[in-house]
């Protein structure tokens, strides 16, 4: 058995500190143990790698109210508010207990114990501090993210004019537009001007869920809450508390999972699988979709109780073709960020590669143009860009132009294109049509920049 954790027992009684010298030593990597509790700010300072405190709440044989364990427990969340404490008594009181628990305890316990539940209750507590380690972390790494291009266009002036007034509140915010149009980098944007800017973002990508984790990756689960959960999980919700949650394709969330979602946000609780305990969750909600929820509303496959409650604010961003005169500066962003990339000399485009690209539909948008951009220059080896460089995707595809394609991947390509305009961007009708699973779809979509 693999020993993990590093534990401080607090107990005066030297029996009981002896018998979990002996027991405790062949499930933890150290078990240390000390009598009185004035000694914990030294042991707590000195010991920087402690994972959980086993903490006795009498120390004076005539007293039995619990109280010096409470004192101590928020000494002890003071000095170090991400270690877990578990508190250890002889009077059963269920008050305390409570109290306890309000005041930062992560578990309690009972003498006599029960070996078994005192080893499982602490094995959770290191498990907890362990992962608290891990979100404060992520939390004090400085996120970065690259500049959000607005451009002059009348849509996307218009748009910047409502992001920067629900930006800074914690409005729910929905960003309806199509594949690669820039959503995430706009729900980027959004959190760098909100006053949860200095906490975490944190994405998910709701269409590539499997289903049957869904409840896992969001709610977090406990200790053997399923045949794999070797060890306690934070869900999405509880690593994105004081930050942002951004849900991705919220659109293709099946309707039967719905309804668990949208419980989380109306009470702002999570329960973790095989837990009954909520835990209250602080965040702000921002959700993207490449579908018509309306539609599929009244279709039946979205609950309007879900789509009222995550649309306060919405924000439609407009595909590249209704941008007018931003294509040009977008094109020479990119070509400026990958010339520096791969270390070659072309910084402009040719009149005629400008013409090619202006009369280009750009059916992936801006995601499609950066790739194209990309793809150019590395195969330029000359100060300008051409429009023999720029390899774009033929957009109308006849009997006649489909037989004369070079390979297979190209009529894949455009047989996901077509099924994904049929579709209106519905993933699950669209993995229907094609004969695939969702996941296999969203690995295709990716290989071919759709």
């Amino acid at each position: 058995m693999s020993k993990t954790g590093n534990l401080l027992i607090i107990d005066d009684n030297k029996a009981i500190r002896t018998t979990l010298e002996l027991l405790l030593p062949a499930y933890f990597e150290s078990v240390v143990s000390i009598a009185t509790p004035n000694r914990i700010p030294e042991m707590l300072r000195s010991n920087p790698n402690l994972d959980a405190v086993l903490l006795d709440m009498n120390f004076q044989a005539s007293i039995n109210t619990g109280n010096e364990g409470l004192y101590w427990l928020r000494e002890i969340k003071k000095i170090r508010p991400d270690l877990s404490v578990v508190l250890f008594t002889a009077y059963a009181d269920i008050e305390i207990a409570v109290v306890a628990i309000k005041e930062g305890a992560t578990d309690f316990v009972e003498k006599p114990w029960n070996n078994e539940k005192l080893i499982v209750t602490l094995q959770n507590a290191v498990t907890l501090t362990r992962n608290n380690r891990k979100i404060k972390d992520l939390k004090e790494l400085k996120q970065e993210y690259p500049e959000m291009f607005w451009g002059e266009s009348e849509p996307m002036r218009q748009l910047k004019k409502i992001v920067e007034k629900a930006a800074p509140t914690d409005a729910n915010i929905l960003i309806i537009g199509e594949n690669g149009t820039g959503k995430e980098m706009l729900a980027q944007e959004i959190h760098k001007r909100s006053a949860r800017k200095n906490e975490l973002l944190v994405t998910v990508d709701m269409g590539s869920i499997s289903e049957t984790l869904f409840e896992s990756e969001l709610f977090g689960h406990a200790k053997g809450a399923f045949t794999d959960a070797k060890t306690e999980r934070t869900g999405k919700f509880e690593v994105a508390c004081g930050g942002t949650l951004f849900l991705d394709e919220i659109g293709n969330l099946p309707l039967h999972l719905q309804a668990k979602l949208l419980t989380a946000i109306q009470s702002r609780k999570i329960v973790r699988v095989g837990e009954n305990t909520p835990r209250t969750i602080d965040i702000r909600l921002i959700t993207a979709t490449n579908r018509y929820l309306e539609k599929i509303v009244q279709q039946g496959e979205f609950r309007e109780d879900l789509f009222y409650r995550i649309n306060t604010i919405v924000l439609h961003l407009p595909p590249l073709r209704e941008r007018g005169d931003d294509l040009p500066a977008l094109a020479e962003l990119f070509l400026s960020k990958y010339a520096k990339k791969y270390g070659k000399q072309c910084h402009t485009f040719t009149p005629a590669a400008l013409k090619k690209m202006q009369t280009h539909k750009w059916n992936g948008n801006i995601r499609e143009l950066q790739h194209t951009i990309e793809k150019a220059v590395i195969m330029c080896d000359t100060p300008q860009i051409s429009a023999d460089d720029l390899l774009l995707n033929k957009q109308e595809t006849t009997k006649s132009s489909i037989s004369k394609m070079a390979t297979l991947d190209e009529m894949e390509r455009e047989m996901i294109q077509k099924t994904l305009i049929a579709c209106e961007g519905n993933m699950t009708e669209v993995a229907e049509k094609l004969g695939v699973t969702r996941q296999t779809l969203y690995n295709k979509l990716k290989k071919y920049n759709l």
